[in-house]
């Protein structure tokens, strides 16, 4: 199981690279079924592992000046210090189980996969559709109070669950800062890394043990992947293989959800 858990990390980064986005949602679970790692952990590796990975693609974008520096800080300080506080003063203080009414309790570790699996069925269901974003006039108008409510909660769901949350931060970017597309995009990859190395830097302050033989390996053979994709970009047209990947996704989201409660309930 773990020789193929190596090559899903190949796997992660090369749809990072290929498709600008949605291999960060599988980190989870082949870290939790593959290699066996218990939910909580897996998203902090998680956020290594993405946060690593996103390292390569937004130096490429920032090459291209395709990063916008405001948007960055309005929306980014925010998010990571969201994703910080979570993952240093709450996701480790957590109760298992979190609720217990007679015989019913809601598990902690059954509680994050069916979170995470309903991230993965939203995030499926955008790379299905397509991002039907309508591209506006550049504005100075930013709502400023709006993007930072967004950012938090941005910035707990990723720390939450473990993923970079880009099928989010793309539209918001695209609709509240008014930016193109492909600027929004690189600077969604700028955030992704930011707040993901940033919840793990709160998850080292917390004192959880870090495998780091592991993590690195891991991490490694992703950025490996992340840098195929990123050739492999210039001959295969991403914009077709995203709803294949995202029906994939979406497959796997569901067998998580259904397998979590069938494990947690009826077994």
């Amino acid at each position: 199981m773990e020789i193929i858990g190596y090559i899903s990390a190949i796997a992660v980064g090369l749809s990072l690279g290929l498709l600008g986005g949605g291999g960060s949602i599988l980190c989870v679970p082949i870290l939790y079924y593959l290699f066996s790692i218990p939910s909580e952990k897996a998203t902090a590796y998680s956020l290594f592992v993405v946060g690593v990975s996103s390292i390569a693609g937004t130096f490429k974008y920032l090459e291209e000046k395709l990063v916008n520096i405001q948007a960055l800080l309005v929306f980014g300080i925010p998010a990571s210090i969201s994703v910080w506080v979570n993952r240093y003063y709450i996701i480790h203080q957590i109760p298992d189980p979190i609720v217990s009414i007679g015989e019913f309790e809601l598990e902690k570790d059954l509680f994050i996969m069916v979170l995470f699996a309903i991230m993965m069925i939203g995030a499926a269901r955008i790379m299905i559709k397509g991002r039907d974003i309508e591209e506006t006039e550049v504005s100075n108008n930013v709502n400023y109070p709006i993007v930072i409510i967004i950012a938090m909660i941005v910035g707990f769901l990723t720390s939450l669950v473990g993923a970079g949350g880009g099928f989010v931060i793309i539209p918001v970017m695209v609709k509240l800062f008014k930016m193109p597309i492909k600027r929004a995009i690189g600077t969604s990859l700028a955030l992704i890394m930011a707040n993901s190395l940033i919840g793990f830097s709160g998850d080292i302050s917390s004192g959880i043990h870090i495998d780091w033989l592991f993590l690195m390996k891991f991490s490694g053979l992703a950025v490996v992947g992340i840098f195929l994709g990123i050739y492999l970009s210039h001959s295969i047209p991403g914009k077709k293989l995203k709803p294949i990947f995202g029906w994939f996704v979406l497959t796997m989201g569901l067998i998580i959800l259904i397998e979590r409660i069938i494990q947690t309930y009826l077994a």
